[in-house]
């Protein structure tokens, strides 16, 4: 049986990760095999440079290749050999977070972002991405209630909206495997909605 790789996508606030248990939860239901893993991060060393990503300024083009050193390592240590014994992955955040952060909000040129994913990647893509969408106000003041912000959780509004602006452009270029979810709503209409989703796998 093939391997199910599933992406979840968001602007930090969006909720998304509070929707993982339910999510692995009903996939586990299945009978498969679930792997539950996140970005940067899934491996030690991608933990380790987590920290690095998150919490140290440094250079747009620094960022993007620790990202995808982080991102090669998570392939291969992790993600591929999954896919490869038949499992169902599911990634808090995969490159398409990638688009959005460096390109989308900090400029990093797409085509310097395009050469990176053909070459840790090459054809790889998600075969389902969930993008939990709200409006930037809503993201900023989910934020401002919550723990010490990361270096991005702590960047401005006009950072945010174009964040979301790649976000959505991405959902927009690949239809096929983006379903969009307005997580502007209560709780339980979000958890509806994925539940919708994933048990139409």
């Amino acid at each position: 049986m093939a391997g199910l790789f599933i992406t979840l996508e968001g602007m930090d606030g969006a909720g998304k990760s509070t929707h993982i248990p339910t999510m692995l939860n009903l996939l586990a239901a299945s009978g498969r095999e679930v792997v539950a893993t996140r970005e940067p991060g899934g491996t030690p060393l991608g933990e380790q440079l987590r920290e690095l990503l998150l919490h140290q300024e440094m250079h747009v083009e620094t960022e993007s290749l620790l990202m995808f050193a982080a991102r090669a390592e998570h392939l291969q240590q992790l993600i591929l050999p999954a896919l490869a014994r038949g499992a169902i992955v599911v990634s808090d955040r995969f490159t398409d977070a990638s688009y959005a952060y460096q390109c989308g909000a900090r400029g990093l040129p797409l085509a310097k972002m395009q050469a990176l994913e053909s070459w840790v990647q090459g054809d790889l893509q998600p075969d389902l991405t969930l993008l939990f969408d709200v409006p930037v106000e809503v993201s900023l003041q989910r934020l401002a209630g919550a723990r010490t912000p990361d270096k991005f959780e702590a960047q401005g509004a006009e950072f945010f909206a174009r964040l979301r602006a790649q976000y959505l452009a991405r959902a927009a270029e690949f239809p096929q495997r983006f379903r969009v979810i307005d997580a502007n709503r209560s709780l339980e209409q979000v958890k509806k909605s994925v539940e919708e989703i994933i048990l139409s796998l």
